[in-house]
């Protein structure tokens, strides 16, 4: 996620971390290399222009110059003004109405349908709402299968109505279902085209009079940089929607879209996708992107999606194994399932500070965990409870097994002890030697 434009401000902020001395000749110089660094990421010109004018005001409004740690100021300064950019507190969604309905609006391949589907398995797992999905594409016929394919993912019901070529009667037809049924949101999945035309943006509007949505989103693919945020422009001038969703983040992206949409139609970016996973939805924090943007991670995000799988039951039995030294590798497999459940590996290593420098060019595998899962899968539920019991014949035959090397089954016995031990400390309170030994490992 914008791995091109964290380089590039990295490169342009370098010289005022403290590399050489800051003047106001190389703070203009750094600023100027920071609009082209926006400029590169498809970010509209004026808005580059008007970002570095305003972060050199602000610089030489708080004494840059003089201050102990310039560098640092500077950094702040750039990632306070990119918050600012991009909508500086994350949005809610209204979900006042009974039911609440949500339009969903955007061009054709914009993944409108997909994330219909994942917002309605969002508000149902981590709001408790009973979402119903319904289908007013009836130009595409493969829209409507998919809604069906994706509603049965996810266990959420679609209204549709095959025969009926009116989009506006589906809509309030789907809404009177979810009256009957008990469905307190009512997400509508409505037509796209390949681009903006006269008689989409008719049909959506006349769609969006009848139903009086609490909540009309845009949904737009962030590849496509400022085409999106034109696109943006000319539905917002028709529907004059609530929110933006940017879809497509984990793809090469430039960033320019998530950066400067909120600028040109002053609407909040509410959701953003992150993968192809129904689970791949996350509330935009404008805040959070900044830092990630300036490759300083997000901890946050890390911590709630991993509190989101947590759980206690579970961690209270693991807790007393490792007290007795019964820390097997089955529950070593429970911590490795909770750890994918929380997004693919990628992103969840992008959001760890400093370790996205250290991943650029690497391509990290949603299915990372796979050998490791061959090699327990391998086991005998005797090996797996008592590892100990693992000699050179026993690794010999797991590796076979597994398709793997006994060096690989040695290192993830290595990985699998010291784990072993780190949990065993922290239990014990063994704050230092944890330290030491987490600095001797690799």
């Amino acid at each position: 996620m914008f791995d091109n434009l964290s380089e590039k401000l990295d490169k342009a902020l370098h010289v005022l971390k403290g590399h050489g001395q800051i003047t106001e000749i190389n703070v203009a110089e750094t600023l100027k290399e920071v609009r082209r660094a926006l400029l590169d990421a498809d970010v509209n010109f004026k808005i580059a222009k008007e970002f570095t004018n305003t972060v050199k005001e602000k610089a030489l409004g708080q004494n840059v110059l003089s201050s102990l740690q310039p560098g640092q100021l500077m950094v702040k300064l750039v990632k306070d003004e990119l918050t600012e950019l991009m909508g500086g507190e994350a949005e809610g969604i209204d979900l006042s109405g009974n039911p609440s309905v949500i339009l969903m609006s955007g061009l054709q391949g914009s993944g409108k349908t997909t994330f219909s589907g994942k917002l309605a398995n969002f508000l149902k797992n981590k709001r408790t709402k009973k979402p119903l999905l319904v289908a007013c594409d009836v130009y595409r016929p493969a829209a409507i299968d998919q809604l069906h394919v994706v509603g049965d993912q996810i266990g959420v019901e679609v209204y549709s109505d095959r025969g009926n070529n009116d989009p506006v009667a589906i809509a309030k037809a789907g809404i009177a279902h979810a009256k009957s049924t008990g469905c307190n949101v009512v997400i509508i999945d409505t037509a796209g085209r390949l681009a903006v035309d006269e008689q989409m943006m008719n049909e959506i509007s006349n769609i969006h009079k009848a139903v009086k949505p609490q909540e009309t989103l845009f949904v737009v693919d962030s590849m496509t940089g400022q085409d999106a945020v034109n696109t943006a422009k000319a539905f917002n001038d028709v529907l004059n929607f609530d929110g933006v969703i940017l879809t497509k983040l984990d793809g090469d992206t430039r960033g320019g879209a998530a950066i400067s949409i909120k600028s040109v139609v002053d609407k909040p970016i509410k959701f953003i996708g992150t993968g192809e996973k129904m689970e791949a939805i996350d509330v935009f924090h404008p805040s959070r992107m900044a830092d990630r943007i300036l490759g300083m991670g997000d901890v946050v995000s890390l911590v709630e999606r991993a509190q989101e799988q947590f759980d206690e039951e579970q961690a209270r039995k693991i807790q007393k194994k490792i007290a007795k030294n019964k820390f097997g590798f089955d529950d070593f497999l429970s911590q490795i399932q909770q750890i994918k459940k929380m997004g693919n590996m990628k992103d969840l290593m992008g959001m760890i500070p400093g370790a996205g420098k250290a991943l650029k060019g690497l391509d990290i595998d949603d299915d990372a965990f796979k050998h490791i899962e061959a090699i327990i899968h391998s086991m005998t539920p005797e090996e797996r409870s008592t590892p100990a019991k693992l000699n050179a014949s026993r690794k010999k035959r797991i590796a076979a097994g597994s398709g793997t090397s006994i060096q690989e089954v040695n290192q993830l016995l290595k990985q699998f002890n010291q784990m072993s031990k780190m949990m065993k400390m922290m239990q014990g309170g063994g704050g230092k030697k944890m330290m030491q030994m987490m600095q001797n490992m690799k």
